[in-house]
């Protein structure tokens, strides 16, 4: 059996030899058949904090998004009433164990991490960035550079391939598990995975020609593209996936229903024109928050990690 070898705390993530079956960590319930934790009914266990704790998903230097969401927490402050603070998280395995410790009380969690922070941390996800007409998500690309040598997948084969980190659906899982089925290439054999840690190391390391080929999100590197970090020249794209689910944004599960509603609310009524927020999204079609159900538009993401034989044991 193949061990992922992924700690997080007293957190792991390890793949089984059965297809893996999603399940939450012995610390929550789930009565309504959800597929995340359930509030607390005993009110000694509910927590109403003055300060709230927002971190955004470590896809790119913290320091971009701290102002990219400073429109989007002050009208937080106002709707909800409390402090809010801007976490700059630098892994997820940190934003996961932070929610899980109860220092973070919102978040905005990468769709490969989304199923781990439920499991494992009570994360309750309602909502995500869409485009004015509802569509949303992205696509996993793998990229190498002009001149690599590498014109097809199959030309990966006897060098490094770039991933971000064992949590990532488009940084890892989904890459992993299409080299292997559809391409017949298993790592470690056939090509030599190593980890950047994060999409825009990803991206960086193929534009400067560091890494020879890497599995990205595509939203990523298009922000990337649009502040003018890289230039897209720089890239060529070897494959594209089908459509993801994007960024997750919810709450920890023991917030008062109150706050919960509350900043349910901050979300779904944000005026996005004009704000901060647009400047950085509109630009890859995210103009606004929808509603979402982790137990529908996760369904995707949860059967790859099946694919992977991936179950996440909450310790």
């Amino acid at each position: 059996m193949k061990r992922l070898g992924w700690w997080l705390g007293s957190l792991l993530l390890v793949p089984t030899l059965a297809q893996a079956q999603f399940s939450l960590g012995e610390r929550y319930s789930d009565a309504d058949g959800d597929m995340v934790a359930d509030i607390p009914t005993d009110p000694a266990q509910l927590k109403d904090p003055d300060t709230l704790v927002f971190a955004y998903t470590p896809v790119e230097d913290p320091a971009v998004y701290a102002d990219a969401w400073s429109d989007f927490l002050e009208y937080l402050a106002e709707k909800t009433g409390k402090k809010v603070q801007f976490f700059p998280v630098q892994s997820n395995a940190a934003q996961i164990e932070a929610m899980r410790a109860g220092r973070l009380q919102i978040a905005g969690f990468n769709t490969g991490s989304t199923p781990l922070a439920v499991a494992c941390a009570g994360f309750r996800p309602f909502t995500m960035m869409a485009a004015d007409d509802g569509s949303f998500g992205y696509e996993m690309e793998i990229i190498t550079y002009p001149g690599s040598g590498i014109d097809k997948v199959e030309d990966i084969k006897g060098r490094e391939m770039a991933f971000t980190s064992e949590t990532s659906n488009s940084g890892y899982k989904a890459p992993s598990t299409i080299l292997t089925s559809d391409y017949g290439m298993v790592a470690g054999s056939d090509y030599t995975p190593v980890f950047s840690g994060k999409h825009d190391n990803s991206v960086l390391g193929v534009a400067n020609k560091d890494y020879p080929a890497a599995a990205i999100a595509n939203k990523v590197a298009r922000r990337m593209e649009q502040r003018g970090v890289i230039k897209p020249e720089q890239l060529k794209t070897l494959y594209t996936s089908q459509t993801f689910p994007t960024t997750s944004y919810g709450v920890a599960y023991n917030l008062t229903p109150e706050l919960q509603d509350k900043i349910k609310d901050a979300f779904a009524t944000f005026p996005w024109e004009g704000s901060s927020l647009a400047e950085e999204f509109t630009p890859v079609g995210e103009t606004r928050f929808i509603p979402i159900s982790f137990k529908k538009e996760w369904e995707v993401i949860r059967k790859i990690d099946a694919a992977n034989n991936v179950q996440y044991h909450c310790r």
